[in-house]
């Protein structure tokens, strides 16, 4: 089984967790041993990626299922002759 790759999503979140963190730890315990600067680190990078595997995942979109419609024969709409009033039958004068 394959390991999935991490979103752009993640990578960010991890990535800007992991810098603000070490600003901030480092501005917060003012430390200036080696040692110090280490943990702030580890810390750091524990935290981010904490925040990396946490970040919610792409999900993939649901495919839309196309239904054929059931076939039915096309029907023109006429008006049915019963329907129709008649039409009176032109009268024409004779010529005299």
């Amino acid at each position: 089984m394959a390991m999935p790759r991490p979103t752009v999503t993640q990578l960010a979140y991890g990535s800007c967790t992991v810098v603000f963190s070490t600003l901030a730890l480092l501005l917060l315990s003012r430390t200036s041993s080696g040692v110090g600067i280490a943990l702030v680190v580890v810390a750091a990078l524990a935290l981010g990626l904490t925040v990396a595997m946490t970040a919610p995942r792409a999900t993939s979109r649901p495919t839309p299922v196309l239904r054929s419609l059931p076939q039915e024969p096309v029907r023109a709409t006429l008006p049915s002759p019963a329907t129709v009033p008649a039409r009176e039958a032109v009268r024409e004068r004779a010529v005299s």
